[in-house]
């Protein structure tokens, strides 16, 4: 989002940090539990300082669902370009979301369970993100398939099976713990991609084109949070 006219440059990194603590606070609470002043208490500032910098409670819904779909959406569309087989797109799609699981995890707790409280044309458009992030996952579901890397199923049920294994891990997974994004990656779709029919000699060929893939392309991180700070540099 760029910076209002008039605001000064510490105005955008005092704003960044008040979303910090509220999708800490409403991770913590829930969107509908957590006022405006108990926001303002967190962050030290009375209501009318605060509502210079975020505008509206809604507004931080909204920086906190950009913040997960916006690099997101954009590191999908650029994975599933990538000339590459589509088991190791899926492969690192998979890592790709769940670094951002890792390195956001209040913001995608926030994004599980507090989305519906947005409304009109912000609900519209995180719904239609959402759509776009799973048409990414189908598409690529759908061309292992046509090319018999994994067996024929609906497309939409091998989607929902992929973002229910993914999208659960922000319950339980410790950042901090002996698991990181990668290794769980590799575990979730040597899972995945047995179930889905893939022949067991795939699997390692897959982790080593993964590994590969990673070397020769040091450009391309897996990490959306990169993406984040390229889109808010130019925002």
């Amino acid at each position: 989002m760029p910076r209002p006219p008039g605001h000064g440059p510490g105005f955008e990194v005092r704003r960044q940090k008040i979303i910090d603590i509220a999708a800490s606070l409403f991770a913590q609470q829930g969107y509908a539990a957590t006022s405006i002043n108990d926001l303002g208490r967190a962050v030290g500032l009375a209501k009318g300082a605060l509502y210079y910098y975020i505008g509206s409670k809604e507004n931080l819904l909204v920086e906190i669902q950009s913040r997960v779909m916006g690099p997101l959406l954009a590191r999908a569309r650029q994975i599933a370009e990538l000339d590459a087989g589509p088991l190791l797109r899926l492969r690192l799609l998979s890592e790709s979301l769940l670094t951002i699981i890792f390195r956001r995890l209040d913001h995608i707790w926030v994004y599980e369970h507090d989305y519906r409280s947005l409304s009109g044309e912000e609900l519209k458009t995180l719904l239609g993100q959402r759509a776009d992030f799973e048409q990414v996952v189908a598409g690529l579901l759908s061309e292992a398939m046509e090319q018999h890397v994994l067996r024929t199923m609906p497309a939409r049920l091998a989607t929902l099976q992929f973002l229910n294994l993914h999208n659960h891990t922000y319950q339980w997974v410790n950042p901090e713990g002996q698991w990181d994004a990668e290794l769980l990656s590799r575990e979730y779709c040597a899972t995945l991609f047995r179930g889905f029919g893939a022949p067991d000699h795939a699997l390692p060929k897959i982790e080593e084109q993964a590994e590969a893939f990673k070397q020769e392309h040091p450009g391309l991180s897996l990490d959306p949070e990169t993406e984040w700070q390229q889109l808010s540099a130019t925002g």
